[in-house]
């Protein structure tokens, strides 16, 4: 049984999130009253407990945006005190005229590894984020994403598949960047058409050489742990990028409004079980050794 690194995860206090705080706003992953709360590293830990997780990667979870440095200073003393997690992906603003200072705050957290800034925009503006579709070709975003190449950090891409055209132009314009596609893709159209949409901009994506994805967040728009559904996308997604550039990541505690973590890494295990063990060690394990330089 392989090793598992679960490259998505989050912990947060409730206080430093704006999303968290007063009316409930209309989220992607739907009702999250059950998560309107602290989510320490101490429950993260209880939570992947039994399952074999031997590193993990904090994504950042939306923080007001001028404290950027402040979540980033957070994780990274609960690293130390704990050694959970063993890679931070913060936040930096990379419409701004240049992105390195931001960069430069950042940089002395020994655990810091990639940013994302979310660039995904949706015709239904509940499962809208970003101020418009093609962010993505934005000119300055894109100097900016560039100059991560100089830290040795990636940046976590997150689209839709109508957007995936443009977040190539993104990846091309950066070629010295990692790229790492959140939650294979954010297929939310499970129609016919609606799959055809998301295979034909994955394989566009999948011909860049500097983009890997990450099998995440796949209850994101069903609001439940399916591992037929799950084993669908891993088929799909394997058979385009190939086993070293897809890599696992839980999406927690999103994905605890409906699922135990170890259903849902039971249910990852099993959609790779066909693939072999290579396979499957290289998905959970060492894609994301290798790209969060985890060994």
């Amino acid at each position: 049984m392989s090793a598992v690194i679960d490259a998505h995860h989050h912990i947060w206090r409730r206080a430093d999130l704006p999303w968290l705080e007063g009316p409930m706003q209309p989220r992607i992953f739907g009702p999250y009253e059950p998560i309107r709360r602290d989510y320490p590293i101490s429950e993260y830990l209880a939570d992947i407990a039994g399952c074999d997780i031997v590193r993990s990667v904090y994504v950042q979870a939306n923080w007001a945006k001028e404290a950027f440095a402040d979540e980033v200073a957070y994780v990274q003393r609960a690293a130390d005190e704990t050694g959970y997690p063993q890679a931070i992906v913060g936040y930096a603003d990379f419409l701004a005229a240049d992105v390195r200072p931001q960069l430069d705050r950042l940089s002395k957290y020994p655990g810091m590894r990639g940013l994302r800034m979310q660039l995904h925009w949706h015709e239904n503006p509940q499962h809208r984020f970003a101020a418009k579709p093609d962010l993505a070709r934005d000119p300055t975003l894109q100097k900016n994403v560039a100059q991560l190449a100089d830290y040795g950090w990636s940046f976590d891409l997150q689209v839709f598949a109508g957007q995936m055209a443009s977040a190539g132009e993104l990846a091309d314009s950066c070629p010295k960047v990692t790229f790492v596609l959140q939650h294979a893709g954010m297929l939310e159209d499970l129609s016919p058409a609606g799959w055809a949409q998301w295979s034909s901009g994955m394989r566009e994506l999948a011909v860049r050489p500097n983009v890997v994805c990450k099998l995440s967040g796949l209850g994101t728009f069903i609001h439940r742990n399916d591992p037929d559904h799950i084993a669908a996308m891993v088929k799909e997604t394997v058979g385009m990028f190939g086993p070293a550039r897809c890599l696992f990541g839980s999406n927690f505690p999103i994905e605890k409004l409906w699922t135990r973590y170890s259903d849902l890494v039971a249910a990852y295990r099993r959609a790779l079980e066909p693939f072999g063990e290579a396979t499957a060690r290289a998905a959970l394990h060492d894609t994301a050794a290798r790209v969060y330089r985890l060994n």
